[in-house]
């Protein structure tokens, strides 16, 4: 019987990121593909020795599968995929579409979003980065028009992924894009997201009342 894949997350994160720490593309991933998995945490208070020698930026998730160490919820998503049709067809076009979507996800879209976010949440300036932003979602919105998969003609994990980077509402309040918007509702429509998401939250939200019940034990 094969070993049950392993996702690492932390322990415990504040309110904020709550249904946003990246452990979620990898659940969402497994619920799609019926994979059996169990999650682990580090310890979210300074990463460990043992946290850096998994990932070397003290970041989660990271993944095992069987004898199989990696990190990167994009590369670790990519490894789901690959063992699951149900995430990417086996066929080389196919996976050579979901590949450049994912990648695209994370290099297009999410590389100006996060830093936009990042900026409107700690009091900073992200008007310098809305022109650059509002161009490639204005470019990810003329392909949506278009199609309603990424990829490959169905659900994928570039959809998975994609629906996910765009789904903070800071991103989907910036301009109307009736597709995109559409496109997400869709994707995050699926009970796989809907047991990810139920599922971190209930994590975190455990830790949270551990956390209270040990400070006034």
């Amino acid at each position: 019987m094969a070993s049950a894949i392993t996702i690492w997350t932390f322990d415990w994160v504040p309110e904020m990121p709550r249904g946003f720490v990246r452990d979620l593309r990898l659940r969402w991933a497994c619920e799609e593909a019926g994979f059996d998995y169990v999650v682990r945490t580090v310890a979210a208070d300074g990463p460990e020795p043992a946290h850096l020698a998994r990932q070397p930026f003290g970041q989660v998730p990271f993944l095992d599968d069987g004898d199989l160490r990696m990190f990167e919820s994009g590369a670790a998503l990519l490894h789901l995929a690959r063992k699951s049709e149900a995430l990417m067809p086996r066929d080389p076009q196919g996976e050579a579409e979901v590949t450049q979507w994912i990648v695209a996800a994370l290099n297009s879209i999410e590389m100006v979003s996060i830093p936009y976010w990042y900026l409107g949440v700690t009091g900073g300036e992200p008007a310098s980065l809305k022109p650059w932003l509002e161009k490639r979602l204005g470019q990810l919105e003329a392909v949506l028009q278009k199609r309603d998969w990424l990829a490959a003609d169905r659900f994928t994990a570039a959809d998975l992924l994609m629906a996910d980077v765009l789904r903070l509402e800071e991103v989907r309040a910036l301009g109307d894009r009736p597709a995109t918007n559409a496109f997400v509702d869709r994707i995050l429509s699926r009970p796989g997201f809907m047991k990810a998401e139920a599922d971190q939250l209930a994590h975190f939200e455990a830790a949270e009342q551990a956390r209270k019940e040990e400070s006034h034990g």
